[in-house]
């Protein structure tokens, strides 16, 4: 892999401005003195969103994941719905975790599988060539203990549930949307950095680690402050793949006024009309719950560990997000969702 100087970062897709008058703005007699349960503050009454069942107040970008739009329908907060008893921890049963995530059946239980020799065999093979001048992606390396990957399995399962959303670990076209035949990484305006063959075999190796149910070394937790958020359960090298960054693509123009979280910019033409994003609402994978940094104060810019790189893999664009440094365990996952650009608000970030 190419020095990080030479790694082209991707930030996600500007968060558009709401089109439609806010709960706030209808109940402002009512709600004068509402202030938001994050910043503290009253100010900005317009992106203040108010939960529809404990009347709190909130930022649309105070939020963890920040809300690019007022929802839709009723809106309950990050506390109501983990309090709400509908919404469980999923079960920690290996046949529910199998047809959730899809897994190809193992001749054997998920309880006594152990990592693959293919995996132990390019681990080995990587830790080589880190002697060499260019670097080499490596892949995640998982836990041992099997019914420790069944606990992450399902920390992602309950995530996703409570999201509304469906597993997924590949860029998925739906009708009505963007066609796969759009997304060509010779468009980008700007170029594109060629994933290599060696690193494209690691990407590959990833994913059918998680087919087969080896699964990388990552808890979703949910905190008070953050939301949904992923910590290391073990502990990771630098320039391990962590995840590809996954949903529905869509042209940008189709989502400007869309009220989903988390886009993520996947192609930038010098066409606006042919600009991809990646829409993780309905469709994603862990990525989903990988936090940012406040890349606005020093503190918030140490806390990086994880980089976002776009890649051109075999002609498509993919979205990648790296380990930047080595992660010790029980460390929380975090990048930066700018690179260079500074067009996110994350200065309201914790």
């Amino acid at each position: 892999m190419a020095s990080s100087t030479s790694v082209v970062s991707r930030r996600r897709t500007q968060a558009p401005k709401p089109h439609s008058k806010s709960k706030s703005e209808i109940v402002e007699d009512d709600y004068s003195n509402t202030l938001c349960e994050k910043c503290g503050s009253g100010d900005n009454a317009p992106e203040l969103l108010l939960c529809d069942k404990c009347d709190r107040g909130f930022h649309l970008y105070c939020l963890r994941p920040i809300l690019a739009s007022v929802p839709k329908g009723p809106w309950f907060c990050p506390s109501c719905v983990i309090n709400n008893d509908k919404l469980t921890k999923f079960p920690l049963v290996q046949t529910k975790i199998v047809d959730f995530f899809r897994i190809e059946r193992p001749s054997k239980s998920l309880y006594n599988l152990s990592p693959s020799k293919d995996c132990q065999k390019k681990r080995k093979r990587s830790s080589l060539a880190m002697a060499k001048k260019r670097r080499r992606l490596l892949p995640f390396n998982p836990t041992e203990d099997p019914t420790r990957r069944l606990e992450q399995m399902a920390s992602l399962a309950t995530a996703l549930s409570a999201a509304g959303a469906d597993f997924s670990n590949e860029l998925t076209y739906m009708p009505g949307m963007a066609r796969r035949s759009v997304n060509r990484a010779a468009l980008e305006r700007e170029g594109m950095q060629v994933l290599s063959k060696e690193d494209t075999e690691t990407l590959y190796l990833c994913k059918n680690m998680m087919k087969q149910g080896e699964w990388p070394p990552l808890m979703v937790v949910f905190d008070p402050k953050e939301g949904f958020t992923v910590e290391a359960d073990r502990s990771i090298r630098d320039l391990t793949i962590i995840t590809e960054y996954v949903g529905d693509v869509d042209y940008l123009k189709n989502r400007e006024t869309d009220d989903g979280d988390s886009m993520m910019t996947l192609l930038a033409t010098s066409d606006p009309s042919k600009n991809l994003v990646i829409c993780p609402d309905k469709r994603s994978n862990i990525a989903r719950f990988i936090n940012g940094i406040n890349n606005h104060t020093p503190d918030g810019k140490k806390k990086q560990n994880v980089k976002c790189v776009r890649f051109d893999v075999n002609g498509e664009c993919r979205v990648l997000l790296i380990a930047s440094r080595d992660i010790r365990k029980g460390e929380r996952l975090y990048y930066d969702y700018n690179g260079y650009e500074n067009e996110y608000p994350t200065e309201h970030f914790v």
